[in-house]
């Protein structure tokens, strides 16, 4: 058991005393061509057989451990719990698949020029959005518009500063979108969701094209959806969700064991371990870079040695052991294992635990002594609050006395993301979109949302080279140097790429893992 396990370290240490003080594209001149599916399930049966015979509502209460954005819109989306739930309530041009492949949605089929500068998409025939209105080109052009200016909450598409003109003919099928430069990865950024241009209740009342359709929300409560019945695609199988939010780590436990939830993601293994014979276990990973985000605007990690020295004072594996039962894999730069080509694994170990060399290093900048630090924890996040309680030991070894400071959610937002307020964090950090530049360009030093406040040239010139590069090899290459500039620069202390243990209550069947991080509901069913 992992409590036990963290006391045996504990104990080794001599801390007893120690104390918690406070979370694809096509090819040139091709076309591709989906069909009325969402490609993932094989099984399908209509969904009105999913009830069968039971006695049960053909419905389901999944838990969620952290509120939604105060706005639903899709463009405005910060936490990535708001993206995991609105996946199943919008759509792009282009959605993934659990494979990690993009097939069309909303679009029915696409064309790419010989020049590889002009996308011609068909909007799928009869596709309606969830307030009943059809689907047009005006409402492709105006979602992606958006994303191209941003403002008023809406988070730009740096992807879409490429794009030079976009052509809807009013009343059509077709929307062209011609980009001054190829971009190879630009048909994942198609995955942006498309919404009704003329509508204007995207914060509170979303309204997309998914296989399921927003219902309500109580702020700090609940979220309810329910099936789309004119969903173009294959219908989910309930009739109706309910995400319940559960931000107490002891009430998510007692909330599964009681019947009141019959789904809950990302649980850790001592949950895990304790939640009795009524729950079916699905393991898959994150897809999030959990690491001890560092603010390099602060002292004393605007020096290269010290955020050196802990990299080489964490025990990564010690970690993965204590703290989740040897869950997870180790990761040793802003890029997880799912994401194929881009993940360099020569990186995961390049520092190994050595305390001698740890020392060395704080003694080389000026701290013989070690310094103290504090980290600060989302307190609705259990493992990263034990991956922060494990590390508080391990630093004390090479002389930093480190305090955790727990913080609700959107503290956590608004303090440490937005702010940069902090000096240390422990969180996983996720793609939107699966494209190495999702994960990577966060740190550009331009970055609106570079909160580690990250500032290097060479950084800077790799990712460019990446973004600007005229074929796959050179731009996979390209990011795999930009990796290797954080990984020995020690921008972070980089830790995992953590387990998702999904607990399943016993006659659910459906789930299904992505490259990305998005909980999909569509293919959860009744077995009886």
């Amino acid at each position: 058991m992992k409590t036990r396990k963290l006391l045996a370290l504990l104990l080794a240490l001599g801390l007893l005393s120690a104390t918690l003080c406070g979370c694809g594209g096509g090819s040139t001149g091709t076309t591709a061509e989906s069909k009325p599916t969402d490609g993932s399930n094989t099984e399908a049966q209509a969904p009105a057989d999913a009830q069968g015979a039971a006695d049960h509502p053909n419905e389901i209460t999944v838990g969620i451990a952290q509120d939604l954005d105060e706005s639903l819109d899709p463009h405005k989306a910060v936490a990535a719990g708001t993206k995991e739930v609105m996946f199943n309530v919008f759509e792009g041009l282009m959605k993934p698949t659990p494979d990690g492949d993009l097939i069309p949605a909303v679009a029915e089929k696409y064309e790419i020029s010989e020049d590889q500068l002009t996308y011609t998409f068909t909007i799928r025939d009869g596709i309606k959005f969830h307030n009943g209105e059809a689907v047009t080109g005006e409402d492709v052009g105006e979602s992606l518009a958006r994303c191209i200016n941003g403002g008023d909450g809406i988070l730009e598409v740096e992807a879409f500063s490429n794009i030079t003109h976009i052509e809807a003919p009013e009343g059509g099928r077709t929307v062209s979108i011609t980009l001054q430069e190829p971009d190879s990865e630009f048909l994942s950024y198609l995955t942006t969701a498309i919404l009704p241009a003329n509508y204007d209740g995207q914060d509170t009342a979303p309204v997309g094209t998914g296989p399921f359709r927003f219902v309500s929300r109580a702020a700090q409560d609940s979220i309810v959806l329910e099936r789309f019945e004119d969903y173009w695609g294959e219908s989910a199988y309930l009739d109706k969700v309910t995400y319940k939010i559960i931000e107490n780590a002891d009430s998510i436990l007692m909330s599964l064991q009681s019947g009141a939830v019959d789904l809950f993601a990302h649980l850790t293994s001592t949950q895990v371990a304790q939640l009795g014979d009524d729950f079916n276990i699905e393991e898959g990973t994150m897809n999030l870079v959990q690491a001890m985000y560092l603010n390099h605007a602060e002292k004393p990690f605007d020096d290269v040695r010290v955020r050196q020295a802990l990299c080489y004072a964490v025990d990564r594996q010690q970690i993965l052991d204590l703290a989740f039962d040897g869950y997870g894999s180790l990761i040793g730069s802003s890029m997880y294992p799912a994401f194929g080509k881009y993940f360099d694994d020569s990186l995961t170990n390049y520092y190994t635990h050595d305390v001698e060399k740890a020392k060395a290093l704080l003694a080389e900048a000026g701290y013989p002594g070690g310094f103290s630090m504090t980290i600060t924890v989302p307190s609705n996040y259990q493992p990263h609050i034990d991956t922060a309680q494990v590390i508080v030991e391990q630093l004390k070894e090479v002389g930093v006395t480190a305090e955790i400071q727990l913080v609700e959610w959107g503290s956590w937002l608004s303090d440490v993301y937005a702010g940069r307020q902090y000096q240390a964090t422990v969180v996983g950090v996720d793609a939107s979109t699966m494209t190495a530049r999702a994960l990577l360009e966060r740190f550009t030093s331009t970055a609106g949302n570079n909160f580690i406040n990250y500032n290097n040239a060479e950084y800077d010139a790799f990712f460019q080279q990446a973004v600007s590069a005229a074929d796959d090899a050179a731009q996979t290459a390209a990011y795999k140097q930009a990796e290797a500039n954080l990984t020995e620069n020690a921008a972070n202390v980089y830790i995992q790429d953590l387990a998702d243990l999904v607990a399943v209550r016993k006659g659910l069947t459906g789930v299904r893992f992505y490259p990305i991080y998005v909980l999909d509901l569509s293919g959860i069913r009744y077995t009886a």
